[in-house]
């Protein structure tokens, strides 16, 4: 029999120590990208919160939310996420999104946003299609230029890509992710006004070809930047094999 998660807040040094673990396990990243300790304790202390997944004492994934202003009211950023590799795929991600939105909610908040990279389709379908999140703004690279990526087959010159994102937005009273939370399928927006597809296999994309890489992120940039400019939203994403998509609808089909 599996053992039971539990999820909770971190509140102690191990807890925080393993949240650290996770980061470098789950990303792969520096010591210069994790956020340590001192940050999540920091956070905490200003409001914020940490929940983690918990197998008996092993922390399989956590959640890390900061307090934000929105609009002039207290709302909520998520800045980070991650899920050990042995419990990818089973569902953990969305306990935790939807154990930090009821925490939210129990707060007195209606919002909550946090980044992805536009080219991950995963992602994408994980945060507009299961969790009812929309995009209306897009940041040009964000975190600055990602130099992890190293040399690749066809560019020896290396180098790095920005570290462009989209934004979500949650608005967690929202029809759209209330029937979400509650296990119902939203209504069909309808044909979409505009798509902006990505490609199916980024990060093959990234090892084999980073000029093209290039290339591809300037042209989901500036489609993305002439969609918002046009009043357009992200509301929804196609999984196809061949060629995901983004769909944005315009403002009369979001209410309608």
């Amino acid at each position: 029999m599996a053992a039971e998660i539990q999820i909770r807040e971190c509140a102690t040094i191990k807890e925080f120590d393993a949240c650290i673990k996770l980061q470098r396990d789950v990303f792969g990243l520096p010591d210069l990208e994790i956020s340590p300790r001192r940050h999540l304790i920091v956070s905490r202390q200003a409001g914020g919160w940490t929940l983690g997944a918990f197998v008996e004492d092993r922390l399989v994934g956590f959640v890390h939310h900061l307090v934000a202003i929105q609009a002039g009211e207290i709302a909520g950023y998520s800045h980070m996420m991650a899920v050990a590799v042995d419990y990818q795929n089973k569902g953990l991600g969305a306990q935790l999104k939807w154990a930090q939105r009821e925490r939210a909610l129990s707060e007195g908040r209606k919002f909550i946003k946090w980044t992805w990279e536009p080219m991950r389709a995963r992602n994408a379908h994980f945060n507009l299609n299961r969790l009812g999140a929309i995009v209306e703004g897009y940041a040009e690279n964000f975190y600055g230029t990602d130099f992890s990526l190293g040399r690749t087959a066809q560019n020896e010159s290396g180098g790095g890509i920005d570290s462009d994102r989209v934004f979500a937005s949650w608005h967690l009273r929202g029809d759209r992710v209330a029937e979400l939370a509650e296990g119902r399928q939203p209504r069909s927006l309808g044909v979409p006004a505009c798509t902006i597809s990505i490609p199916a296999d980024w990060m093959a994309l990234l090892r084999d070809d980073l000029s093209l890489a290039r290339r591809e992120l300037l042209r989901v940039r500036q489609e993305f930047t002439q969609a918002f400019a046009s009043g357009l939203v992200c509301a929804g994403f196609d999984r196809a094999a061949t060629e995901p998509r983004y769909l944005l609808y315009s403002h009369s089909q979001m209410a309608a």
